[in-house]
């Protein structure tokens, strides 16, 4: 396809820029099983799908700083989820519809061919010189390497939006097929000021019509609905977004840029989701703009932003910023989502190390158990302990402390003294309940992440910490006595 399509000046720039660049950051600074920024600034993932039997990921991209620019799209593939390969930048602002970035968007294969929808950007003055902003979904079709932008775009104009709908809140489509159908969800803002989800289809990826409402926000869970996405999973209907100015509530929401998933059951016909339970994706610091894709072999898997807007905490000396979490299979169990990594990750274990019914009543270490590339299960049995506490990436100036307080069923982050020089939000915490007085924490760091799964996928929490990569140990101690087994693998990816 390269042959056949004629590249714009600026997506050449930034592929030339990008493969210039990237040679000269460290291999060494970057994590070894997260899709990474391959230099300047990287945020929601995007075209997260299977095409030709491997993984593409793309995500929004801004090759020139460390900061949010002008977006792009940045291109990996995978094998199997764990080991990523950069592929060229797949799509640069060039286009009058897309002249202010190329914005979020969703990808999945039809026909043999790689197909791309995202949000097109235009922001200027008009004849009267007041600035204006205007948010299209648009259309790219390519072989997996280079894509070609329809000369029909925008697919869906503000001439398609129901009434009251914002011109300028509209955005992240989320594609699907569905026998010979396909149906885009997009997010949008209701003249209420609160955020809502459009659902659109066409039979030729080129002729769109509007189908209706899916869900309305009313003001209830923040504003904008961000990163839709929407897919049956078990027996149920899921949703995921991302809503923009949240307001806290307890330890299910934090305020600002949050996570929402609803499950419930969705009436195609009538164009309505019908809400069983609602909460948060995920609980941790660096969470945001989940996206998902099915398998070949039936999973639902999902991958997310590892950063947040309000805490931006790269460290300045870095050339790039911003990564992915590890892919993780979803499930629904008790009404609730259930994520845990693929079980790809098992395949690069190495130096595994057991234990069995360690007595924890002081602080202590255990030979083997230490690293920043590991994925560790904790089974902390019932004991006479109220906090036990466990020290990550720890030397003897820094660490980071996950702690559960076993009479308040509350798990806590803290990465106060990871080594930041900054003053941004460190804490946080959920509610984790024991069974039977045990809980399992599993723990998998990748150099500067932590991802946490309580109680086999339950919840998840997930928080970047920029420690020196000297500071590998780890520290268990309680205010008691606990019992626990560990089981502790290196992840090796070479």
């Amino acid at each position: 396809m390269e042959n056949k399509i004629k590249m714009s000046s600026s997506l050449q720039k930034a592929r030339e820029y990008e493969k210039n660049e990237t040679v000269k950051i460290p291999i060494e600074q970057k994590p070894s099983f997260h899709a990474c920024s391959p230099v300047g600034w990287i945020n929601d993932p995007n075209g997260f799908s299977i095409f030709q039997d491997e993984v593409h990921l793309m995500c929004q991209y801004h090759p020139y700083t460390t900061q949010w620019g002008p977006m792009h799209w940045a291109h990996y593939k995978s094998k199997d989820f764990i080991k990523w390969e950069l592929l060229p930048v797949c799509m640069a602002p060039d286009q009058e519809y897309d002249s202010f970035g190329c914005f979020s968007g969703s990808a999945i294969e039809h026909d043999g061919k790689h197909v791309l929808v995202y949000t097109g950007v235009v922001v200027g003055d008009d004849e009267e010189g007041k600035h204006f902003e205007r948010q299209t979904q648009c259309l790219a079709i390519g072989d997996g390497v280079d894509y070609e932008k329809s000369d029909v775009n925008p697919i869906i104009g503000a001439d398609m939006l129901p009434d009251g709908a914002s011109k300028v809140d509209f955005r992240d489509p989320k594609i699907w097929k569905d026998e010979n159908t396909f149906y885009v969800i997009v997010g949008n803002r209701n003249e209420d000021g609160s955020g809502q989800l459009l659902l659109y289809s066409s039979e030729d990826l080129k002729q769109w019509k509007y189908c209706g409402v899916v869900d309305k926000c009313e003001n209830r869970y923040g504003k904008m609905w961000e990163c839709p996405d929407m897919f049956p999973l078990e027996g149920k209907y899921v949703i995921l977004t991302s809503p923009q100015d949240m307001c806290a509530e307890g330890l299910e929401f934090h305020s600002g840029n949050g996570t929402l998933c609803l499950i419930g059951d969705f009436d195609k016909e009538q164009v309505k989701f019908e809400r069983e339970t609602e909460s948060a994706i995920d609980y941790g610091l660096d969470f945001y703009a989940s996206q998902t894709t099915e398998t070949k072999d039936g999973r639902r898997i999902m991958i997310a932003w590892m950063q947040s807007w309000d805490n931006y905490n790269t460290p300045g000396e870095f050339r790039w910023s911003g990564q992915m979490t590890v892919p993780r299979e979803l499930h629904i169990k008790n009404g609730r989502l259930y994520q845990l990594p693929v079980k790809e990750l098992e395949n690069y274990y190495a130096n595994t190390v057991n234990y069995k019914d360690v007595i924890v009543h002081e602080a202590m270490e255990l030979e083997g158990v230490s690293g920043r590339e590991i994925d560790m299960t904790i089974d902390i049995q019932a004991g006479d302990y109220e906090e036990f506490r466990i020290q990550l990436a720890k030397n003897q100036k820094f660490y980071t402390e996950i702690s559960y307080n076993a009479k308040k069923g509350i798990l806590t982050f803290d990465r106060n003294h990871a080594g930041s020089r900054r003053d941004f939000i460190c804490q946080r915490s959920m509610k984790v309940e024991s069974q039977d007085g045990k809980i399992r924490l599993r723990v998998v760091m990748d150099k500067y992440s932590v991802e946490i799964f309580a109680n086999d996928g339950e919840k998840a929490m997930t928080s970047l910490i920029y420690t020196p990569m000297d500071a590998d140990k780890i520290l268990f101690k309680t205010d008691g006595t606990a019992y626990i087994d560990i089981v502790k693998h290196d992840v090796v990816v070479e």
